[in-house]
Order: structure tokens, then sequence, then C-alpha cells
């Protein structure tokens, strides 16, 4: 069951699911059945021109290697042609342990080409951080993206019951707490140990 605009506004009234951001008009951005985030100002890219290939075998092919770019307030981040980024909310979410948070585009930006995630658009039940996300511009046209800007949706659906290991409990909940846009850190799976 997905949470109405109603149900996410008493969910974040009583405390059950926090989103903090520094701007309180955020409530004027949920939607019937959803509520937009908007972009941070600190974006990733691989550095291409150093490794052939990333490799998970390797963490060393992917593990810092890439480079970071802080867009100053009302400067555009371009995203070129057939580019991958990655980049981060400005809001920090914390999800209660009998829901899971679904990440999906913009449908104005998807008409640009902009697409705001790969693969990873779930959320765990008791994660807390930022939303890393997966940028590509799927256009023959370069994309300027701009701080500040709502980016992406967030829906909520209620789980059946509690997560009996929710995210903040898992050993090894690699993304916990996150704050800037995190790279890959798939080295730390147990099957590449």
């Amino acid at each position: 069951m997905i949470l109405s605009d109603r149900d996410i506004r008493k969910a974040l009234e009583k405390g059950l699911l926090k989103v903090e951001s520094s701007q309180p008009e955020l409530f004027r951005h949920i939607h019937a059945s959803s509520m937009d985030l908007r972009l941070g100002n600190v974006f990733k890219l691989y550095e291409h021109s150093k490794f052939a290939i990333l490799d998970p075998k390797k963490p060393e092919t992917f593990t810092g290697n890439m480079r970071t770019i802080t867009v100053t307030e009302g400067e555009p981040f371009i995203v070129q042609p057939g580019e991958f980024v990655l980049g981060v909310t400005q809001e920090t979410i914390t999800v209660p342990d009998d829901l899971v948070v679904r990440v999906e585009g913009r449908s104005s930006l998807g008409r640009l080409g902009i697409i705001i995630h790969s693969t990873a658009g779930f959320v765990d039940p008791g994660f807390s951080g930022t939303i890393t996300l997966e940028i590509s511009n799927l256009n023959r046209l370069p994309v300027a993206l701009y701080p500040g800007m709502r980016v992406c949706q967030i829906a909520f659906e209620q789980m059946s019951s509690p997560a009996e290991q929710p995210y903040h409990k898992k050993p090894g909940s690699k993304y916990q707490g996150q704050v800037l846009p995190e790279e890959s850190r798939l080295s730390l799976d147990p099957e590449f140990q």
C-alpha cells in the first residue's frame, strides 16, 4: 500500500518518518502519493581516463576513482550526453522499520532525457541519510541541472510488518548515514572479500 499525501503528512508530523531540510517549505512538495526532493550541490564523476574497466573483483579500479565537483549556488551542473554522474539529495531521510521508500525521477526531467537512478530506486526500512542519485543523460544535448531544483520524487510503501533486521541494524550496512554522493562499496560484499 502506497501512502497518500495525508498519510505522508501524518507520518512526518508524528515523527515516524523524518525528512530533514533546511527549508520548511518542503511540505509544499507533497503530492497525492509522493514527495519531491531537491538536488544537492556535490557531484562525483568517474575518472574514465585513468582506468580501462570497472572490475568488481579489483576494487582499486573503482574505489577512489571518482572526481568530486561542488557547484556554487545559482550555477548549473551540466550533464553531457551519455554521461553518468552521482548526485545527492539536499534532504536527509530517516525511514521507519515498517516503510519502504521508492525513488523515481520527475517526468519533467525525464522528458529532457535525464534519468535519476540506474537501478537503485529502493531505500530500505531503517535507512537514514541522503539519497545518492545515479544520474544519466539519454539526450543528444547537454542538460543543465541546478542545485536546489526538485530532482526526484519518493513514494512510501507500508510493509506488512516491521522488518526483523532493518538497515540500521544490518551488519555491514554500507551506506547508512551518508551525506555526500557515495561511490560503490561493492568490494565490501562478502562474495568479493
